[in-house]
């Protein structure tokens, strides 16, 4: 086996070691694409490395066994089969129960459920609601937990209930946000499990068993081993359903065809019967007159020209016949006449005759031995079917015994080239059957691959939509944008025309004006006070009052401050004494006018400082 083929046999035994899914009986070509399909998603090359992902990332287990088992199904999938079997299989299986009696039936490889419900949809209809409930149980099983979980919601979709009849779909469904619940007391009869066809046992007495496009993912020995347990499972008299694309080749002895187009068949209940074969027996006469010489003479004729070998013996089992073809074969002469039959050779081969003549002279029947081989010339064996028949009178007293060899070669080798021809058209319908269940699988792929890109296209298309529904109301903010700084734009200008106002008013004041906040901090400085404190205004911006190295006593001004503040009226004119930037003293005239904010809350305060009159600055 090459090395691919191993690492792979080594993923399909961690799987099954580590979470208990056995996919060693599954079609290699078709898990082994699907793996690989899941590999290239995740750009992984070779499957031992990703027996070293799934070791490192348990999580990943998910998706793989998603990608595994294909859950492709639907309500009234393949509507011609389903209409048959509502018509002719449930009206069957009803009618071989006894009142009251309950009935069983199970959906192998159910997935989503939806099978499962469509059983309980037909039943229903052929039984009522309350009869039903009281005597159908559907047994839906899967290996996929997953599927499972989302099926005993019975929960589904608008696209997914699309196929079931309307008035099927109003009766049986109820309407929930959206969504549509199957019927709860009728959901009841419907227990979900999991199951795996390959290693758990099977459910018993089970009346009608759907398995569809499930065992074509398996290969031959899995599916005799898995149609076997179906058997077993099934009633005498039930129906197996299987799907387009599956045949019973190799249990045609314990299924018969119902309907052959729509995959379904019943159990076959075989007697075994022994085969019986024409036997050769010979009364001889035990004596003759001589009229009767001719008549003896001709028998005897007949006897030793028959082509079958025949052996004749007395009571007392003493050789006193052997034909032509008796003599040749078992190289008799004339002298083993009258001999014990237990002395000579043919007694125990081509097989033991000695204790099978005392069985038919004693229970007075023939005792048949069935393709006895026998080696004659070291080459190939030959066969013979042997009667040992008890000569009797017809008052019952035992004449002889009565050894005929029928050489069987011809059929046996007939039979071997009959079992040869069954077995390689077997082979072609198999051959036949894994085309066709790998174009179906192909077929599953293709749709399972087909809704996962109307499902991106349709997220593609939500996300564009979403994509230019952002755009849109990107561009409305673009537009809200440019209205605010078109606007902040024009205040901005009204602004600057203040601020030239308010520069230009407190230029043209006599005097130094200095603006300051609650915290005394200088917010406005004109050129006057530049000229009288020898200060430029971006050197005191921000700056506190008393930090500004001012010849001024701070405490009469701090004072004559907050009397404005309190009084919210003007204050002064106070004189004080200071000093200008060169040091001399003068004579200051101060005046302090409070400035509201808008919640009538003192904002600051404006002083305005000059010399006295007389004295220059």
């Amino acid at each position: 086996m090459p090395a691919t083929d191993d690492s792979f046999e080594s993923l399909l035994e961690y799987l099954k070691r580590n979470r208990g899914f056995d996919f060693t009986g599954y079609k290699r070509s078709t898990i082994m694409r699907r793996v690989q399909r899941r590999m290239q998603q995740l750009n992984i090359g070779d499957f031992t490395s990703y027996v070293d992902y799934l070791e490192v990332d348990p999580e990943e287990f998910v998706p793989l066994f998603n990608t595994i088992l294909i859950n492709v199904t639907g309500f009234f999938r393949d509507m011609e089969t389903w209409e048959f079997i509502a018509a002719e299989i449930v009206p069957k299986v009803l009618a071989s129960k006894q009142e009251n009696e309950p009935i069983r039936v199970w959906s192998a490889g159910c997935s989503s459920g939806e099978e499962a419900f469509t059983l309980a949809m037909l039943f229903g209809e052929a039984m009522g609601m309350d009869e039903f409930r009281n005597r159908v149980k559907i047994y839906a099983t899967d290996v996929d937990e997953e599927a499972l979980q989302f099926a005993r919601q019975a929960s589904y979709s608008d696209a997914q209930v699309e196929k079931i009849p309307a008035a099927y779909l109003e009766r049986y469904f109820e309407d929930s946000g959206g969504r549509h619940l199957f019927q709860k007391d009728m959901r009841r009869a419907v227990i979900f499990g999991r199951h795996d066809l390959i290693q758990d046992a099977p459910i018993s007495r089970v009346d009608l068993l759907m398995c569809r496009n499930t065992l074509m993912y398996f290969n031959a020995e899995t599916q005799s081993r898995v149609i076997s347990r179906f058997h077993f499972a099934l009633r005498p008299g039930a129906f197996l359903v299987l799907g387009r694309a599956e045949m019973l080749l190799s249990h045609g002895n314990a299924f018969t065809s119902v309907a052959l187009k729509h995959r379904i068949f019943t159990v076959v209940n075989r007697m075994r019967t022994g085969d019986s074969l024409p036997l050769l027996t010979h009364v001889l006469d035990g004596g003759s007159t001589n009229g009767e010489i001719a008549k003896t003479r001709l028998r005897e004729s007949a006897f030793d020209s028959s082509i079958v070998a025949q052996l004749v013996l007395d009571p007392e089992g003493i050789l006193i016949l052997a034909n032509e073809r008796a003599r040749s074969l078992f190289g008799l002469t004339s002298r083993d006449l009258g001999q014990p039959f237990s002395d000579l050779e043919v007694s125990y081969r081509p097989a033991e005759l000695r204790s099978r003549i005392d069985l038919a002279r004693s229970e007075r029947r023939s005792v048949q031995l069935q393709e006895v081989p026998w080696n004659l010339n070291f080459g190939e064996p030959n066969y013979f079917e042997i009667s040992v028949t008890p000569l009797t009178e017809p008052s019952g007293e035992v004449l002889g015994t009565s050894l005929v060899f029928t050489d069987v070669t011809p059929f046996k080798h007939l039979q071997y080239e009959l079992r040869q021809a069954n077995e390689e058209l077997e082979t072609a319908y198999e051959e036949l059957q894994s085309t066709n269940e790998e174009l179906e699988t192909m077929n599953e792929e293709l749709q399972s691959t087909i809704e996962e890109l109307e499902t991106t296209n349709e997220e593609l298309q939500s996300t564009n939509e979403e994509l230019e529904t952002m755009n849109e109301e990107l561009q409305s903010t673009n537009e809200e944008l440019h209205t605010i700084n078109g606007q902040l734009t024009q205040r901005g200008d009204e602004l600057d025309r203040v601020n030239d106002y308010l520069t230009s008013i407190m230029e043209n004041v006599q005097g130094g004006v200095i603006v300051l906040d609650r915290e005394l901090r200088v917010k406005g400085w004109n050129r006057k006070s530049e000229q009288l404190w020898g200060l430029r205004a971006d050197e005191v911006q921000e700056k506190h009052l008393q930090n500004l190295g001012v010849k001024l006593p701070f405490d009469e001004v701090v004072r004559a401050i907050h009397l404005s503040w309190t009084e919210n009226a003007t204050s002064g004119p106070l004189t004080i004494d200071a000093q200008d930037r060169w040091g001399e003293p003068f004579q200051c005239s101060l005046i302090c006018t409070p400035m509201e904010a808008a919640d009538g809350v003192s904002a600051g305060v404006t002083l305005v400082m000059n010399k006295q009159d007389g004295q220059q600055a």
